[in-house]
């Protein structure tokens, strides 16, 4: 058989592999272990069932264990897929990043169980004041980062300002039987339209507002000032178009 044709033979075959020899004991533990379930009806090694232990396991590698947000994996390709947007469309996107103020106070004063007790009502109150486009990450230990598509620079300070009140409102039940009340500082920055920038000075830009949110007395949200920069159809064919041919001298 001539080389090209057992090469397309070869992929029409669709063999059922064997999970031993795969070792995928490890993984299945993964997935038990955080309540997912695969499908009962596929035979254990066929591509169905397979395919159901990769999703799972994608689902782990990208969430939170504690909160289940997002993690700094598909945070970061969300935003270099913002940017990318940003940068053809020039619509508008607004990151940003928060942190709870004076945290370790928490841990030190009532444990880590009732930090973490912290962590996930502030994740629940994020997600719960934001639209169901936008992406809320975690990113740190007490470190979280709201990505926002299509978000005008005018609605920014309502946006900040609404997530700051409703976690200084949310009233956190601790293991102890206690209750008490965190807040938080944010910082806000805009991709730039029509630029090709990238995540990791996005993130820098919008943490340079964080630390001014934090040395301004925390409980604030700074957000980074936009320039309004209008380029009309002439100005953007003068921009982008070719140089005219070069003139022969007389």
């Amino acid at each position: 058989m001539p080389a090209v044709a057992r090469r397309k033979a070869d992929r029409r075959v669709t063999a059922v592999p064997d999970p031993e020899p795969l070792n995928v004991h490890a993984a299945l533990q993964l997935v038990q272990h955080a309540g997912l379930a695969l499908p009962d009806d596929a035979p254990v090694g066929s591509t169905p069932w397979l395919q159901a232990l990769i999703d799972a396991l994608c689902q782990l590698s990208s969430r939170d264990p504690l909160t289940g947000l997002s993690n700094r994996r598909p945070f970061e390709l969300t935003l270099a897929r913002e940017l990318g947007r940003v940068a053809r469309a020039g619509e508008q996107a607004l990151l940003l990043t928060l942190d709870i103020d004076h945290f370790k106070r928490v841990n030190d004063t009532h444990g880590h169980a009732a930090g973490d007790q912290v962590l996930k009502a502030v994740a629940e109150v994020l997600v719960d004041s934001v639209r169901p486009m936008d992406t809320v990450a975690r990113i740190g230990g007490e470190e979280f980062a709201i990505v926002l598509p299509n978000c005008l620079p005018a609605v920014a300070p309502t946006v900040a300002e609404r997530v700051r009140r409703r976690v200084a409102q949310r009233q956190i039940a601790l293991p102890e039987g206690q209750t008490i009340a965190v807040t938080v500082s944010l910082g806000g920055a805009f991709a730039p339209p029509w630029v090709r920038s990238s995540p990791t000075l996005w993130l820098e830009r919008a943490d340079r507002q964080l630390y001014l949110a934090k040395s301004r007395g925390r409980n604030r949200a700074c957000i980074e000032p936009v320039v309004s920069s209008v380029v009309s159809a002439e100005e953007k064919g003068l921009l982008f178009a070719a140089p005219p041919p070069a003139q022969d001298a007389a």
